[in-house]
Protein backbone atom coordinates (compact mmCIF):
# COMPACT_ATOMS: atom_id res chain seq x y z
CA UNK A 1 0.00 0.00 0.00
CA UNK A 2 1.11 3.73 -0.51
CA UNK A 3 1.61 5.95 1.92
CA UNK A 4 -1.43 8.17 3.11
CA UNK A 5 -1.78 11.47 1.99
CA UNK A 6 -1.14 13.67 4.80
CA UNK A 7 -4.04 16.02 3.56
CA UNK A 8 -6.45 13.08 3.78
CA UNK A 9 -4.79 11.99 7.68
CA UNK A 10 -5.47 16.04 8.72
CA UNK A 11 -9.07 16.02 7.07
CA UNK A 12 -9.46 13.00 9.00
CA UNK A 13 -8.35 14.11 12.17
CA UNK A 14 -10.26 17.63 12.19
CA UNK A 15 -13.46 15.31 11.55
CA UNK A 16 -12.54 13.06 14.39
CA UNK A 17 -12.42 16.27 16.42
CA UNK A 18 -14.94 17.70 15.15
CA UNK A 19 -17.34 15.00 15.47
CA UNK A 20 -16.09 14.25 19.32
CA UNK A 21 -16.88 17.86 19.90
CA UNK A 22 -20.57 17.55 18.69
CA UNK A 23 -20.68 14.62 21.35
CA UNK A 24 -19.75 16.64 23.75
CA UNK A 25 -21.74 19.55 23.14
CA UNK A 26 -24.85 17.51 23.12
CA UNK A 27 -23.97 15.13 26.17
CA UNK A 28 -23.42 18.25 28.49
CA UNK A 29 -26.04 20.37 26.63
CA UNK A 30 -23.32 23.59 27.01
CA UNK A 31 -21.18 24.97 24.09
CA UNK A 32 -17.60 24.99 23.93
CA UNK A 33 -16.73 28.33 24.70
CA UNK A 34 -13.01 29.80 23.83
CA UNK A 35 -11.18 32.85 25.25
CA UNK A 36 -11.05 32.49 28.86
CA UNK A 37 -8.16 32.62 31.49
CA UNK A 38 -8.30 29.77 34.19
CA UNK A 39 -6.68 30.07 37.73
CA UNK A 40 -6.82 26.69 39.86
CA UNK A 41 -8.32 26.88 43.29
CA UNK A 42 -7.26 24.29 46.19
CA UNK A 43 -8.68 24.06 49.42
CA UNK A 44 -10.72 26.81 51.14
CA UNK A 45 -8.18 28.76 51.95
CA UNK A 46 -7.90 30.07 48.51
CA UNK A 47 -10.87 30.14 48.18
CA UNK A 48 -11.66 32.69 50.70
CA UNK A 49 -9.14 34.76 49.68
CA UNK A 50 -9.75 35.06 46.13
CA UNK A 51 -13.71 35.22 46.78
CA UNK A 52 -12.90 38.24 49.70
CA UNK A 53 -10.88 40.05 46.78
CA UNK A 54 -13.62 39.28 43.75
CA UNK A 55 -16.56 40.24 45.78
CA UNK A 56 -14.10 43.82 47.50
CA UNK A 57 -13.72 44.27 43.30
CA UNK A 58 -16.98 44.23 42.38
CA UNK A 59 -18.13 47.81 41.29
CA UNK A 60 -21.94 46.93 40.06
CA UNK A 61 -23.54 43.86 41.23
CA UNK A 62 -22.47 40.24 43.02
CA UNK A 63 -24.37 37.08 42.21
CA UNK A 64 -23.66 34.52 44.91
CA UNK A 65 -25.08 30.79 45.16
CA UNK A 66 -23.85 28.40 47.52
CA UNK A 67 -25.22 24.96 49.33
CA UNK A 68 -24.45 26.22 52.93
CA UNK A 69 -23.41 29.35 54.07
CA UNK A 70 -22.96 29.00 58.06
CA UNK A 71 -23.00 31.35 61.31
CA UNK A 72 -19.54 31.15 62.45
CA UNK A 73 -16.67 33.02 61.23
CA UNK A 74 -16.58 32.27 57.83
CA UNK A 75 -20.14 33.05 57.49
CA UNK A 76 -19.81 36.43 59.40
CA UNK A 77 -16.68 37.22 57.56
CA UNK A 78 -18.15 36.66 53.85
CA UNK A 79 -21.83 38.83 55.12
CA UNK A 80 -19.46 41.57 56.08
CA UNK A 81 -18.14 42.00 53.03
CA UNK A 82 -21.49 41.45 51.37
CA UNK A 83 -23.25 44.28 53.74
CA UNK A 84 -20.51 46.60 52.97
CA UNK A 85 -20.77 46.25 48.55
CA UNK A 86 -24.50 46.72 49.49
CA UNK A 87 -24.03 50.36 51.38
CA UNK A 88 -21.37 51.29 48.23
CA UNK A 89 -23.74 50.67 45.88
CA UNK A 90 -23.54 47.71 44.51
CA UNK A 91 -26.62 44.97 43.53
CA UNK A 92 -26.40 41.84 45.50
CA UNK A 93 -28.43 38.69 45.61
CA UNK A 94 -27.92 35.91 47.42
CA UNK A 95 -29.08 32.64 47.19
CA UNK A 96 -28.53 29.57 49.72
CA UNK A 97 -30.37 25.86 49.98
CA UNK A 98 -32.80 25.92 52.34
CA UNK A 99 -31.62 22.02 53.67
CA UNK A 100 -27.99 22.87 53.66
CA UNK A 101 -28.27 25.94 55.46
CA UNK A 102 -30.45 24.49 57.96
CA UNK A 103 -28.69 24.33 61.20
CA UNK A 104 -26.08 26.38 60.07
CA UNK A 105 -28.09 29.38 59.93
CA UNK A 106 -30.98 30.78 61.14
CA UNK A 107 -33.19 33.72 59.88
CA UNK A 108 -30.95 36.08 62.33
CA UNK A 109 -28.06 35.67 60.21
CA UNK A 110 -29.54 36.84 57.21
CA UNK A 111 -31.68 40.08 58.58
CA UNK A 112 -28.27 42.20 58.65
CA UNK A 113 -27.97 40.92 55.14
CA UNK A 114 -31.95 42.01 54.37
CA UNK A 115 -31.83 45.31 55.77
CA UNK A 116 -28.81 46.08 54.24
CA UNK A 117 -30.32 45.68 50.52
CA UNK A 118 -29.19 42.75 49.92
CA UNK A 119 -31.86 40.54 48.12
CA UNK A 120 -31.88 36.91 49.20
CA UNK A 121 -33.59 33.67 48.38
CA UNK A 122 -33.65 30.55 50.03
CA UNK A 123 -33.97 27.54 47.34
CA UNK A 124 -36.92 24.73 48.06
CA UNK A 125 -38.03 25.68 51.19
CA UNK A 126 -40.52 22.80 53.22
CA UNK A 127 -43.94 23.52 51.66
CA UNK A 128 -46.73 21.71 52.64
CA UNK A 129 -47.76 21.47 48.98
CA UNK A 130 -44.79 19.86 48.30
CA UNK A 131 -43.84 17.02 50.42
CA UNK A 132 -41.65 15.17 48.21
CA UNK A 133 -39.76 18.41 47.93
CA UNK A 134 -36.59 18.24 49.72
CA UNK A 135 -35.49 15.97 47.68
CA UNK A 136 -33.57 18.10 44.97
CA UNK A 137 -31.32 20.61 46.32
CA UNK A 138 -29.21 23.73 45.02
CA UNK A 139 -25.64 21.96 45.49
CA UNK A 140 -23.92 24.68 43.24
CA UNK A 141 -21.47 26.98 44.65
CA UNK A 142 -20.45 29.88 42.41
CA UNK A 143 -19.57 33.65 42.29
CA UNK A 144 -20.04 36.16 39.74
CA UNK A 145 -18.53 40.11 40.22
CA UNK A 146 -20.13 42.76 37.34
CA UNK A 147 -20.49 39.93 34.90
CA UNK A 148 -16.74 39.76 34.75
CA UNK A 149 -15.24 37.58 36.81
CA UNK A 150 -16.56 34.55 38.39
CA UNK A 151 -15.85 31.17 40.24
CA UNK A 152 -17.40 27.64 40.17
CA UNK A 153 -16.49 25.45 43.20
CA UNK A 154 -17.35 22.86 45.74
CA UNK A 155 -16.28 24.45 48.83
CA UNK A 156 -19.39 26.19 50.97
CA UNK A 157 -19.04 29.38 53.11
CA UNK A 158 -18.32 28.00 56.08
CA UNK A 159 -15.33 27.35 58.39
CA UNK A 160 -15.42 23.71 59.05
CA UNK A 161 -13.40 23.75 55.56
CA UNK A 162 -10.63 25.21 57.00
CA UNK A 163 -10.48 22.43 59.47
CA UNK A 164 -9.18 23.30 63.11
CA UNK A 165 -5.54 23.67 63.96
CA UNK A 166 -6.23 23.83 67.67
CA UNK A 167 -7.44 20.30 67.65
CA UNK A 168 -5.15 19.03 64.75
CA UNK A 169 -7.92 18.97 62.37
CA UNK A 170 -7.03 19.83 58.71
CA UNK A 171 -8.32 21.72 55.78
CA UNK A 172 -11.02 19.99 54.16
CA UNK A 173 -9.30 19.06 50.54
CA UNK A 174 -11.79 20.60 47.94
CA UNK A 175 -10.89 21.87 44.28
CA UNK A 176 -12.56 24.82 42.56
CA UNK A 177 -12.03 27.39 39.50
CA UNK A 178 -11.35 31.62 38.61
CA UNK A 179 -12.70 31.92 35.77
CA UNK A 180 -12.54 35.29 33.52
CA UNK A 181 -13.33 35.88 29.66
CA UNK A 182 -16.71 34.63 27.73
CA UNK A 183 -17.59 31.72 29.60
CA UNK A 184 -18.56 33.90 33.10
CA UNK A 185 -21.37 35.03 30.67
CA UNK A 186 -22.92 31.31 30.99
CA UNK A 187 -22.04 31.33 34.97
CA UNK A 188 -24.37 34.52 35.30
CA UNK A 189 -26.88 32.97 33.00
CA UNK A 190 -27.15 29.92 35.50
CA UNK A 191 -27.81 32.23 38.63
CA UNK A 192 -30.27 34.07 36.69
CA UNK A 193 -32.46 30.99 35.73
CA UNK A 194 -32.12 30.25 39.78
CA UNK A 195 -33.07 33.11 40.52
CA UNK A 196 -35.61 33.34 38.48
CA UNK A 197 -37.04 30.02 39.51
CA UNK A 198 -37.59 31.47 43.03
CA UNK A 199 -39.24 34.38 42.43
CA UNK A 200 -39.13 37.71 40.24
CA UNK A 201 -36.18 37.83 37.80
CA UNK A 202 -33.28 40.31 38.94
CA UNK A 203 -34.08 43.79 38.29
CA UNK A 204 -31.12 44.89 36.71
CA UNK A 205 -29.57 43.79 33.58
CA UNK A 206 -26.30 41.89 32.90
CA UNK A 207 -23.32 43.29 31.46
CA UNK A 208 -21.75 42.45 28.47
CA UNK A 209 -20.31 39.51 28.03
CA UNK A 210 -16.69 39.67 28.72
CA UNK A 211 -14.43 39.55 25.73
CA UNK A 212 -11.69 37.10 25.07
CA UNK A 213 -8.48 37.44 27.53
CA UNK A 214 -6.96 34.17 27.34
CA UNK A 215 -6.65 30.50 25.27
CA UNK A 216 -8.66 28.25 27.67
CA UNK A 217 -11.66 26.61 26.06
CA UNK A 218 -14.45 25.45 28.03
CA UNK A 219 -18.16 24.68 29.23
CA UNK A 220 -20.25 25.89 31.98
CA UNK A 221 -22.77 22.37 32.33
CA UNK A 222 -25.41 23.95 34.91
CA UNK A 223 -27.77 21.00 35.64
CA UNK A 224 -31.17 21.14 37.16
CA UNK A 225 -33.21 17.95 38.78
CA UNK A 226 -34.22 15.35 35.85
CA UNK A 227 -31.68 17.05 33.16
CA UNK A 228 -29.00 14.03 33.39
CA UNK A 229 -26.71 16.25 31.62
CA UNK A 230 -23.30 15.19 33.87
CA UNK A 231 -24.37 11.89 33.56
CA UNK A 232 -23.66 11.75 29.87
CA UNK A 233 -20.95 13.83 29.79
CA UNK A 234 -19.33 11.69 32.78
CA UNK A 235 -20.65 8.58 31.33
CA UNK A 236 -18.91 9.53 27.52
CA UNK A 237 -15.37 10.82 28.86
CA UNK A 238 -15.36 7.67 30.44
CA UNK A 239 -15.89 6.09 26.89
CA UNK A 240 -13.59 8.31 25.09
CA UNK A 241 -10.31 8.30 27.35
CA UNK A 242 -7.60 6.45 25.85
CA UNK A 243 -4.91 7.07 28.58
CA UNK A 244 -5.55 7.80 31.99
CA UNK A 245 -9.10 8.88 33.68
CA UNK A 246 -8.00 9.94 37.36
CA UNK A 247 -11.36 11.12 39.16
CA UNK A 248 -11.52 12.73 43.02
CA UNK A 249 -15.29 12.15 44.67
CA UNK A 250 -16.54 13.20 48.13
CA UNK A 251 -19.56 10.53 48.32
CA UNK A 252 -19.11 8.17 45.40
CA UNK A 253 -21.89 5.91 44.84
CA UNK A 254 -22.01 4.57 41.51
CA UNK A 255 -24.54 3.22 39.93
CA UNK A 256 -23.99 -0.14 37.52
CA UNK A 257 -23.76 1.66 34.60
CA UNK A 258 -21.53 4.08 35.54
CA UNK A 259 -19.00 1.37 36.97
CA UNK A 260 -19.49 -0.72 34.02
CA UNK A 261 -18.00 1.93 31.67
CA UNK A 262 -14.67 2.80 34.33
CA UNK A 263 -14.06 -0.96 34.34
CA UNK A 264 -14.52 -1.19 30.02
CA UNK A 265 -12.23 1.76 29.88
CA UNK A 266 -9.77 -0.26 32.32
CA UNK A 267 -9.84 -3.43 30.61
CA UNK A 268 -8.70 -1.32 27.36
CA UNK A 269 -5.90 -0.46 28.86
CA UNK A 270 -6.77 3.20 30.50
CA UNK A 271 -5.30 3.97 33.45
CA UNK A 272 -8.42 4.25 35.67
CA UNK A 273 -7.86 6.06 39.64
CA UNK A 274 -10.47 6.98 41.71
CA UNK A 275 -9.76 9.02 45.21
CA UNK A 276 -12.11 9.25 47.83
CA UNK A 277 -12.37 10.12 51.68
CA UNK A 278 -10.63 7.99 53.94
CA UNK A 279 -13.07 9.50 56.80
CA UNK A 280 -16.18 10.52 55.22
CA UNK A 281 -18.05 13.34 56.83
CA UNK A 282 -20.92 11.24 56.48
CA UNK A 283 -20.57 8.10 57.51
CA UNK A 284 -23.34 6.03 55.64
CA UNK A 285 -22.39 7.70 52.55
CA UNK A 286 -19.05 6.45 53.52
CA UNK A 287 -20.03 2.52 54.19
CA UNK A 288 -22.37 2.48 50.95
CA UNK A 289 -19.45 4.12 48.82
CA UNK A 290 -17.12 1.29 50.32
CA UNK A 291 -19.67 -1.07 49.09
CA UNK A 292 -18.63 -0.53 46.08
CA UNK A 293 -15.21 -0.63 45.78
CA UNK A 294 -14.85 -4.51 45.08
CA UNK A 295 -15.88 -4.41 41.88
CA UNK A 296 -14.04 -1.62 41.04
CA UNK A 297 -10.55 -3.27 41.91
CA UNK A 298 -11.71 -6.73 40.26
CA UNK A 299 -11.89 -4.73 37.09
CA UNK A 300 -8.15 -3.12 37.74
CA UNK A 301 -9.22 0.57 39.05
CA UNK A 302 -7.02 1.73 41.44
CA UNK A 303 -8.87 3.37 44.65
CA UNK A 304 -7.34 5.31 47.02
CA UNK A 305 -8.43 6.74 50.52
CA UNK A 306 -7.53 9.86 51.32
CA UNK A 307 -5.80 10.37 54.79
CA UNK A 308 -6.66 13.72 55.98
CA UNK A 309 -10.08 15.30 57.35
CA UNK A 310 -12.16 14.89 54.75
CA UNK A 311 -11.76 14.73 50.45
CA UNK A 312 -14.69 16.73 49.20
CA UNK A 313 -13.22 17.74 45.91
CA UNK A 314 -15.01 16.75 42.59
CA UNK A 315 -12.80 16.52 39.51
CA UNK A 316 -11.76 14.47 36.71
CA UNK A 317 -8.92 14.79 34.17
CA UNK A 318 -8.67 12.60 31.30
CA UNK A 319 -5.60 12.14 29.04
CA UNK A 320 -4.02 15.35 30.10
CA UNK A 321 -6.52 17.05 27.82
CA UNK A 322 -9.42 17.44 29.28
CA UNK A 323 -10.44 18.45 32.81
CA UNK A 324 -13.89 19.21 34.76
CA UNK A 325 -14.08 20.80 38.39
CA UNK A 326 -17.22 21.30 40.14
CA UNK A 327 -19.94 20.64 42.70
CA UNK A 328 -21.15 17.51 40.82
CA UNK A 329 -20.36 13.93 42.82
CA UNK A 330 -20.67 10.85 41.07
CA UNK A 331 -24.35 9.54 42.51
CA UNK A 332 -27.59 9.96 41.25
CA UNK A 333 -28.35 12.36 43.53
CA UNK A 334 -26.13 14.75 41.68
CA UNK A 335 -26.81 13.25 38.57
CA UNK A 336 -30.24 13.25 38.54
CA UNK A 337 -31.78 15.36 41.10
CA UNK A 338 -29.80 18.75 41.88
CA UNK A 339 -29.23 21.69 40.91
CA UNK A 340 -25.43 21.48 39.95
CA UNK A 341 -22.77 23.32 37.89
CA UNK A 342 -19.19 22.36 36.86
CA UNK A 343 -16.53 23.69 34.40
CA UNK A 344 -15.76 20.79 31.72
CA UNK A 345 -11.99 22.36 31.12
CA UNK A 346 -10.38 21.27 27.11
CA UNK A 347 -6.67 22.67 27.74
CA UNK A 348 -3.84 20.69 27.76
CA UNK A 349 -2.12 22.91 30.77
CA UNK A 350 -5.00 23.19 33.17
CA UNK A 351 -4.86 19.51 33.02
CA UNK A 352 -1.66 19.22 33.35
CA UNK A 353 -1.48 21.38 36.42
CA UNK A 354 -4.89 18.92 37.49
CA UNK A 355 -2.44 15.99 36.80
CA UNK A 356 -0.18 17.43 39.05
CA UNK A 357 -2.35 17.51 41.55
CA UNK A 358 -4.05 14.68 41.62
CA UNK A 359 -0.11 13.09 42.21
CA UNK A 360 0.30 15.51 45.25
CA UNK A 361 -3.11 14.16 46.54
CA UNK A 362 -1.77 10.66 46.42
CA UNK A 363 0.95 11.12 48.39
CA UNK A 364 -1.49 11.37 51.17
CA UNK A 365 -3.43 8.92 50.20
CA UNK A 366 -3.89 4.95 50.91
CA UNK A 367 -4.76 2.56 48.08
CA UNK A 368 -6.94 -0.22 48.59
CA UNK A 369 -6.02 -3.93 47.40
CA UNK A 370 -7.87 -7.01 46.96
CA UNK A 371 -6.26 -9.75 48.81
CA UNK A 372 -6.74 -13.38 47.76
CA UNK A 373 -8.95 -14.22 44.35
CA UNK A 374 -12.15 -13.75 45.42
CA UNK A 375 -11.99 -11.70 48.66
CA UNK A 376 -14.77 -11.33 51.73
CA UNK A 377 -15.23 -7.49 52.08
CA UNK A 378 -13.61 -7.64 55.16
CA UNK A 379 -10.77 -8.45 53.42
CA UNK A 380 -9.98 -5.72 52.22
CA UNK A 381 -6.21 -4.92 53.01
CA UNK A 382 -4.81 -0.92 52.81
CA UNK A 383 -1.24 -0.65 51.21
CA UNK A 384 0.54 2.73 51.70
CA UNK A 385 0.64 3.68 47.90
CA UNK A 386 2.09 7.28 46.11
CA UNK A 387 -0.05 7.53 42.66
CA UNK A 388 2.42 7.39 38.77
CA UNK A 389 -26.79 15.13 52.94
CA UNK A 390 -30.58 14.81 52.19
CA UNK A 391 -29.83 14.19 48.97
CA UNK A 392 -26.92 12.27 49.33
CA UNK A 393 -29.54 10.11 51.44
CA UNK A 394 -31.51 10.13 48.24
CA UNK A 395 -28.74 8.73 46.48
CA UNK A 396 -28.41 6.29 48.74
CA UNK A 397 -31.83 5.08 48.71
CA UNK A 398 -31.94 5.39 44.82
CA UNK A 399 -28.98 3.18 44.62
CA UNK A 400 -30.84 0.34 47.35
CA UNK A 401 -34.14 0.64 45.35
CA UNK A 402 -32.43 0.02 42.11
CA UNK A 403 -30.13 -2.95 43.50
CA UNK A 404 -33.43 -4.15 45.14
CA UNK A 405 -36.06 -3.88 42.28
CA UNK A 406 -33.32 -5.58 39.91
CA UNK A 407 -33.19 -8.29 41.97
CA UNK A 408 -37.26 -8.45 42.23
CA UNK A 409 -37.71 -8.10 38.65
CA UNK A 410 -34.47 -10.32 37.68
CA UNK A 411 -33.53 -7.91 35.21
CA UNK A 412 -29.89 -8.66 35.67
CA UNK A 413 -27.12 -10.23 37.47
CA UNK A 414 -26.08 -8.99 40.61
CA UNK A 415 -22.68 -7.53 41.39
CA UNK A 416 -20.93 -8.37 44.60
CA UNK A 417 -21.03 -5.09 46.07
CA UNK A 418 -24.92 -5.00 45.57
CA UNK A 419 -25.37 -8.70 47.33
CA UNK A 420 -25.07 -7.01 50.43
CA UNK A 421 -27.20 -4.56 49.88
CA UNK A 422 -30.09 -7.02 49.62
CA UNK A 423 -28.91 -8.60 52.94
CA UNK A 424 -29.75 -5.29 54.53
CA UNK A 425 -33.41 -4.60 52.53
CA UNK A 426 -33.96 -8.42 53.21
CA UNK A 427 -34.09 -7.65 57.20
CA UNK A 428 -35.33 -4.62 56.88
CA UNK A 429 -38.18 -5.87 54.90
CA UNK A 430 -38.82 -8.58 57.54
CA UNK A 431 -38.61 -6.25 60.37
CA UNK A 432 -41.45 -4.06 58.86
CA UNK A 433 -43.61 -6.97 57.95
CA UNK A 434 -43.28 -8.36 61.56
CA UNK A 435 -44.26 -4.95 62.99
CA UNK A 436 -46.74 -4.71 60.69
CA UNK A 437 -48.48 -8.27 61.71
CA UNK A 438 -47.89 -7.96 65.59
CA UNK A 439 -48.07 -4.01 66.18
CA UNK A 440 -50.01 -2.64 62.77
CA UNK A 441 -50.72 1.08 64.13
CA UNK A 442 -46.94 1.37 64.19
CA UNK A 443 -46.89 1.29 60.39
CA UNK A 444 -50.87 2.52 59.21
CA UNK A 445 -51.10 5.85 60.74
CA UNK A 446 -47.35 7.20 59.53
CA UNK A 447 -48.61 5.73 56.03
CA UNK A 448 -52.12 7.46 56.72
CA UNK A 449 -50.98 10.44 57.69
CA UNK A 450 -48.16 10.80 54.64
CA UNK A 451 -50.87 9.74 52.36
CA UNK A 452 -53.27 12.22 52.93
CA UNK A 453 -50.65 14.74 52.84
CA UNK A 454 -49.62 13.74 50.01
CA UNK A 455 -53.26 13.62 48.59
CA UNK A 456 -54.04 17.24 49.84
CA UNK A 457 -51.05 18.91 47.79
CA UNK A 458 -52.26 17.02 44.89
CA UNK A 459 -55.98 18.57 45.00
CA UNK A 460 -53.81 21.86 46.10
CA UNK A 461 -51.67 22.18 42.99
CA UNK A 462 -54.86 21.17 41.32
CA UNK A 463 -57.17 23.99 43.34
CA UNK A 464 -53.99 26.57 42.10
CA UNK A 465 -53.88 26.03 38.44
CA UNK A 466 -57.94 26.20 38.21
CA UNK A 467 -57.47 29.56 39.64
CA UNK A 468 -54.59 30.74 37.55
CA UNK A 469 -56.52 29.58 34.45
CA UNK A 470 -59.73 31.42 35.59
CA UNK A 471 -57.40 34.40 36.06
Amino acid sequence: MGAQDPHSAHRLFASLRLLAGQALSRAAGAPLVSGNRVQLLIDAEAHFRAWAALIESARHYLLLENYIIADDAVGRRFRDLLIARARAGVRVALIHDWFGTFGNAGRGFFAPLRAAGVEVRAFNRPRVENPLGWIGRDHRKLLVADGQVGSISGVCLAAKWLGDPARGIAPWRDSGVLLAGPAVADIEVAFRDSWAGLGAPLPFAAAPTPAPCGEVALRVIATLPAHGAMYRLDSLIAAMATRSLWISDAYFVGIPTYVRGLAAAAADGVDVRLLVPGSNNLPAVGALSRAGYRPLLEAGIRVFEWNGSMMHAKTAVADGRWARVGSSNLNLSSWLANCEIDAAIEDGGFAGQMQEQYLRDLDNATELQLRGRRPQPQALILRGARGGSSSRAAASALRIANTVGAAIANRRVLGDSERGVLTVAGVALVVLATLGFWVPQLLAWPFATFAAWLGLSLLWRRLRRAQRRGD
